[in-house]
């Protein structure tokens, strides 16, 4: 998104940037806070697992304690894997998101590259098009000059001819 926006024109440039950084704050607030509460949260019911049992007899209460515990423990290192998982998800489709955005900005630039050639071409083409249109005309014109002069020459040859023939 970052790259996207700062590829765009000055004045709509500003906006994005600012609501971008607004929006990556956000996201910084949220993940601080999800982690406050995932600490929280896990800590509170291992505290509670802790305190119910200490109303049971003492061996059982022991062997309980240590049961919930080394679940509590298993359950606490499943949310950490998954949590490490889906943070390694996240951090891989970010990377992708990042690759996909540089390749479509070098997309762009290639479009916007060959855009510029066609109008050179476009361009050359027509100036092209104006010389062989005056060539065209100018063959045309020296054609019709060429046939004047072979006329004029034909009736000077008649003529002369009528008048040395005549006599």
């Amino acid at each position: 998104m970052d790259l996207e926006a700062r590829s765009l024109q000055p004045n709509v440039k500003a906006v994005l940037l600012a609501k971008l950084r607004e929006y990556k704050s956000d996201l910084n607030n949220l993940k601080s806070e999800h982690k406050r509460l995932a600490s929280a949260n896990s800590n509170q019911a291992a505290r509670d697992d802790l305190l119910e049992s200490g109303m049971a007899d003492a061996m059982s209460v022991s062997a309980n304690q240590r049961g919930r515990l080394m679940m509590s423990t298993e359950r606490l290192n499943e949310s950490s894997d998954g949590i490490k998982e889906s943070r390694r998800t996240m951090l891989e489709t970010e990377e992708l998101g990042v690759s996909i955005l540089q390749d479509l900005h070098q997309q762009r630039q290639s479009l916007l590259h060959a855009n510029d050639t066609l109008h050179g071409v476009d361009d050359n083409i027509s100036k092209s098009k104006k010389i062989l249109t005056n060539m065209s005309r100018r063959m045309s014109r020296n054609k019709w000059i060429i046939s004047s002069i072979i006329v004029v020459l034909v009736v000077a040859i008649a003529l002369i001819l009528y008048f040395k023939l005549s006599k």
